[in-house]
């Protein structure tokens, strides 16, 4: 290996090596060993270091848990799980925005080795019973409603035997993995337990079984289930293990200084890797205080959050950035307290990262970019590295990584020269659950994970993420597959075709455009499609601009021209194509 570029970040970082041998393929530090525990085991470790000190504070809901609180809560709902008769490897699916009963969740089902099942809040009827089928949910426990969904009422619909069943032995045609529903509040529901009643359920045996269970655990035993969606239009569950959460929660939160006596605000969503991973774990990792501003992201509670709490990190999508900055109230929060923090999700505009590091006092704000099936983090940006740096790049490789760029056909590009990402180490997931054909598809045989995405690094090693060998579009953060909204709109009886691409956007980075080609003799309009997709599918898969055409541009083999359309699109609407870092 090539190291007369090697240099050492500042004091305290790790050990970077630059690219090999004028290779875009560069490995991050190795000396500091990887973490061989799992989930319950760090936070037992926490609970233990810190238990009368604050764990985490959910501001709407006025709950706040010291980590001796937090693990009695934790326990109680493992208890509860294993007197309902929830074994190591059963999956249980959490929908819900962040409540402090996701948090409990999070790390009540890993006490115990059930696999928790991540559930987009956003998901509608379509997604959630993919979502429940797919992985075989015996268990759901989930929210009555959040902003205009409703839970119960779509899971009645799927499961209409609800109403006359008891709870815990539910049998329904459409779920028939699910046996058992848990509702949040105090309300009760026909068929369903309350999660307090869970609080309360097990008794002295099941906790006496607690340790040992947890003892006979594995870091690399499946412990999450995330969906992405992939090019097939069938989301994919992403599973991750104990070792690539608290590995990369504990690394990422290192990168950002984090301490036991940091307050970390959390706006991000606990059902995504920025939340639960790098959020809520990343503060088990060090004893940090978790604050969630609210149940979604709201950025005059999210402001208020940190002022009333002193918070010192903040995470966010840019988007949200955008948020906090243009409050009209902005100027009168006291942000002092805040130094670090984590901007990812989608690129971040320069002049946006140079106001959160001027006026929100984020002196120490990085970027990180990685996927899901990544765990999340590959590349980050150091608090060291110039504000240049940390907005023209997603910064250098994270430690026990290795990363290529290669070509279209797999050969490694030299420095500065852009290709597919690709990286292997202790965060690439165990595989998409069941689909052997998919999980071959993105790994290959010598463990490289094929991330879709077009990259640069340079001779430093700094990555620059360039664009998506893929088609995905970034809306806010979310991930949006246009063939999983194609594959759904070409359910609607009059759609002969229809393509789905990104155009830009000044608020979100980029909207959903749909071009459509109408069955002859139809007629259809915008408002039919965009009715068709409501309460279907996800509010941000769901197209802003829908078009008709009498047929799509496309190539002599018959594959569809997405930039053409993108570029009439942004001439239409006299688009402006965002100079983003």
């Amino acid at each position: 290996m090539a190291t007369s570029h090697q240099s050492s970040r500042h004091a305290g970082a790790e050990t970077f090596i630059a690219p090999r041998d004028g290779l875009s393929h560069v490995s991050g530090d190795r000396s500091v060993p990887l973490l061989r525990k799992t989930i319950p085991e760090l936070f037992a470790e926490t609970a233990s270091k810190h238990p009368g000190r604050d764990a985490a504070v959910f501001v709407e809901q006025g709950k706040r848990f010291s980590w001796s609180e937090l693990g009695e809560a934790v326990d109680a709902l493992a208890a509860g799980l294993l007197k309902l008769g929830f074994e190591k490897g059963d999956r249980v699916g959490i929908w819900s925005p962040n409540r402090w009963e996701w948090l409990v969740t999070q790390f009540g089902t890993a006490r115990i080795g059930v696999v928790l099942v991540n559930i987009n809040p956003a998901y509608r009827l379509s997604e959630l019973d993919y979502a429940l089928n797919k992985v075989g949910c015996k268990g759901l426990i989930t929210a009555a409603k959040f902003k205009t969904s409703d839970y119960l009422g779509m899971l009645n619909t799927l499961a209409p035997e609800l109403a006359n069943a008891e709870p815990g032995k539910l049998s329904a045609a459409g779920l028939p993995h699910l046996s058992t529903v848990i509702r949040m509040g105090e309300e009760k529901t026909p068929g369903m337990f309350n999660f307090g009643d869970m609080l309360a359920m097990g008794g002295e045996g099941e906790r006496r079984r607690l340790d040992a269970i947890t003892a006979g655990l594995r870091p690399d035993d499946a412990v999450n289930i995330q969906f992405t969606s992939g090019t097939t239009g069938a989301p994919k569950g992403a599973t991750l293990t104990h070792s690539n959460i608290v590995n990369n929660a504990n690394l990422v939160t290192a990168a950002i200084r984090l301490t036991s006596q940091d307050r970390l605000c959390i706006p991000v969503p606990l059902y995504h890797c920025f939340g639960m991973s790098m959020g809520t774990m990343g503060c088990v990792s060090k004893g940090a205080v978790m604050v969630f501003p609210g149940e979604g992201f709201d950025p005059g509670a999210t402001l208020r959050a940190v002022q009333a709490e002193r918070c010192t990190g903040l995470y966010g999508v840019p988007t949200m950035f955008v948020a906090l900055l243009d409050h009209p109230d902005f100027k009168s929060f006291d942000l002092s307290s805040l130094r670090t923090g984590i901007m990812a999700g989608s690129p971040c505009p320069i002049e946006v990262m140079k106001k959160v590091v001027s006026l929100m006092h984020m002196d120490e704000v990085t970027i990180a970019y990685g996927m899901t099936e990544t765990s999340p983090v590959s590349f980050q940006s150091d608090v060291g590295d110039p504000l240049e740096k940390r907005v023209s790049t997603v910064g250098r490789i994270h430690p026990h990584v290795e990363v290529k760029v290669v070509d279209a056909d797999g050969g490694t590009v030299p420095v500065g020269e852009r290709g597919e990402l690709c990286t292997r180490g202790y965060s690439v997931m165990k595989g998409y659950w069941e689909d052997d054909e998919k999980t071959a598809e993105a790994i290959d045989p010598e463990g490289w994970m094929h991330t879709g995405d077009l990259a640069t690094i340079d001779a430093e090693g700094y990555c620059n993420i360039v664009g998506r060998v893929k088609d995905m579009v970034i809306r806010g953060g979310e991930n949006v597959y246009p063939r999983e909204v194609e594959e759904f709109l070409y359910r609607h009886p009059k759609v002969k075709e229809v393509q789905v691409f990104g155009v830009p956007d000044p608020r979100y980075g980029e909207e959903l455009c749909a071009w459509i080609v109408a069955l002859p003799g139809e007629q259809v309009t915008e408002e039919e499609i965009k009715a068709f997709c409501q309460g279907q599918i996800a509010h941000y898969k769901i197209p802003r601009y829908v078009r008709f055409r009498n047929e799509l541009p496309m190539t002599v083999t018959g594959k569809p021209q997405k930039f053409i359309m993108r570029d009439q699109m942004v001439d239409e609407l006299g688009l402006v194509v965002a100079k983003t870092a």
